[in-house]
């Protein structure tokens, strides 16, 4: 991946998408379409010039805080590369917060 800033995985999609080339290969589809993705809105997949597109947005994460128990606090936060998220106490048990602008 050479983009930075991006703002979905595109792994998944386009393996999702690999399982359906043999439709068109074999042309067992109706008509021509074009499907593209794009992790931003950089837009370098071409999704404008596309019949169907798949365009990442950047969203700020949502805490689970009964969830986030379960996981390892310290790794949670050191996995962020803006240090956007950090430590924090909610209600007596440990967790995080995210702050937004650093998204």
């Amino acid at each position: 991946v050479h983009c930075h800033r991006r703002a979905t995985d595109a792994s998944g999609i386009v393996k999702s998408m690999d399982d359906l080339i043999e439709y068109f290969e074999e042309m067992k589809l109706p008509g021509k379409l074009r499907i593209a993705l794009a992790c931003c809105l950089n837009m370098c997949g071409a999704v404008h010039c596309s019949d169907i597109a798949i365009l990442g947005i950047h969203a700020p994460p949502k805490i689970d805080h009964s969830k986030l128990n379960k996981m390892c606090e310290p790794s949670v936060s050191a996995s962020c590369p803006t240090s956007a998220i950090r430590p924090k106490s909610v209600g007596g048990n440990p967790s995080v917060e995210v702050l937004e602008e650093m998204c």
